[in-house]
């Protein structure tokens, strides 16, 4: 599924260089639920960054299912990204003026996808995450895990192969947090490939595979 090799991100800040990955040597199988953990500034949110094709990276290759897509146009990359990659972040990113199903809808639209079939797969999505009731709800009318299954059902209505979670549970309370987590885990078992990067340690403990990251540079991987 994944394959980064020699990958390294520099960023320059004024006259210094700070190395935020330092020559990267990872594989992904297809269907891996991987955790990535490590203290802050040891360039986990970079490496997701880089797989999500939202950050490329100073040097090495990146394949994603054969493809060379370090080497691609950013409009190719765009579609790669909207096809194939699914994002979840800590604080939603859902769009305030829109509803929760116009925000699950998003994805379809940008895909070309037509009016009725748009509506069929959002409503099937918001039965699966248990969101029917709040359909009709903009993102401030909703509680934190609510809002956080509305961004997991609009990342996964295209049925991406990588679904991406940075700190998915991160301004969630226990219990809600442990909810989200059982539905990324359903995803899981369904086949979809999960690369999480977590603070938490009992979250990231559940995950088949364990990735732990320090000054930019990948310290063990059990």
């Amino acid at each position: 599924m994944i394959a980064l090799t020699a990958i390294s991100r520099i960023f320059t800040m004024g006259d210094q260089e700070v190395r935020a990955l330092n020559n990267i040597n990872l594989t992904i199988a297809p269907g891996a639920y991987v955790s990535v953990m490590g203290p802050s500034g040891s360039g986990k949110s970079t490496l997701l960054n880089l797989i999500g094709l939202l950050d490329q990276p100073t040097s090495g290759t990146y394949l994603l299912e054969n493809i060379d897509v370090t080497s691609l146009s950013e409009t190719d990359q765009a579609r790669v990204r909207r096809e194939r990659i699914g994002f979840i972040f800590q604080s939603f990113h859902l769009i305030p003026r829109l509803t929760a199903a116009e925000n699950i809808e998003l994805p379809l639209i940008l895909d070309g996808i037509p009016s009725a079939e748009r509506k069929k797969r959002v409503q099937a999505i918001l039965q699966q995450t248990n969101l029917l009731e709040r359909a009709d709800h903009r993102p401030s009318e909703l509680s934190g895990g609510q809002r956080q299954r509305v961004a997991i059902a609009r990342a996964t209505i295209l049925n991406p192969a990588v679904l991406l979670a940075d700190e998915p549970t991160g301004n969630l309370d226990h219990k809600t947090g442990a909810e989200v987590i059982a539905l990324l885990e359903n995803l899981h078992h369904q086949g979809t490939t999960i690369i999480t990067v977590t603070h938490d340690r009992e979250i990231g403990a559940r995950a088949h595979r364990k990735i732990q990251m320090r000054d930019g540079e990948v310290v063990s991987d059990d």
